[in-house]
């Protein structure tokens, strides 16, 4: 088993870490599995890290198995993941999800609203990429300009 420290990595830091990371073990075919030390959390109700990898795995889930630590060793700060296929950039995931967010035309702040735990920059460059690819259009509705899906 090899194993991933995200220990001391904001959750985006954290997040394209095991990207990254999973996806070279993933190009390698290795039916190996990965243990992910993501921490408890100094909140004492799961940390960050740990749910928003744990949500990533979930939407990756065709791609890939996992099973909770603590099911496996009794230890809530690991996850343990089953590689299969290569799984999409977080950016990529961002751009999925706004385009289902944006299935009712929604202006910029009620995405960003949205997608918090996305830093306003990956945003505005989701949406702009997303302009130019032709997935989602601007749409005026009095004041606010709104983006739709296409």
């Amino acid at each position: 088993m090899v194993d991933l420290d995200l220990h001391g990595l904001t959750v985006d830091e954290s997040l394209k870490a095991f990207v990254d990371f999973y996806n070279r073990q993933a190009k390698l075919s290795s039916p190996e599995p990965m243990r992910v030390v993501h921490g408890w959390g100094s909140s004492g109700q799961g940390g960050k890290i740990r749910l928003k990898l744990r949500e990533l795995l979930t939407e990756a889930t065709p791609n890939l198995d996992w099973k909770p630590g603590e099911d496996v060793e009794g230890n809530l700060g690991v996850t343990i993941v089953y590689p299969r296929r290569v799984i999409q950039p977080r950016e990529n995931q961002l751009a999925i999800s706004i385009l289902d967010f944006c299935s009712t035309p929604r202006t910029e702040s009620k995405i960003a609203g949205e997608f918090r735990a996305y830093q306003p920059r990956d945003i505005k460059e989701t949406i702009r990429s997303l302009l130019r690819r032709g997935q989602i259009k601007e749409v005026v509705k009095g004041a606010h300009t709104a983006y739709i899906r296409l």
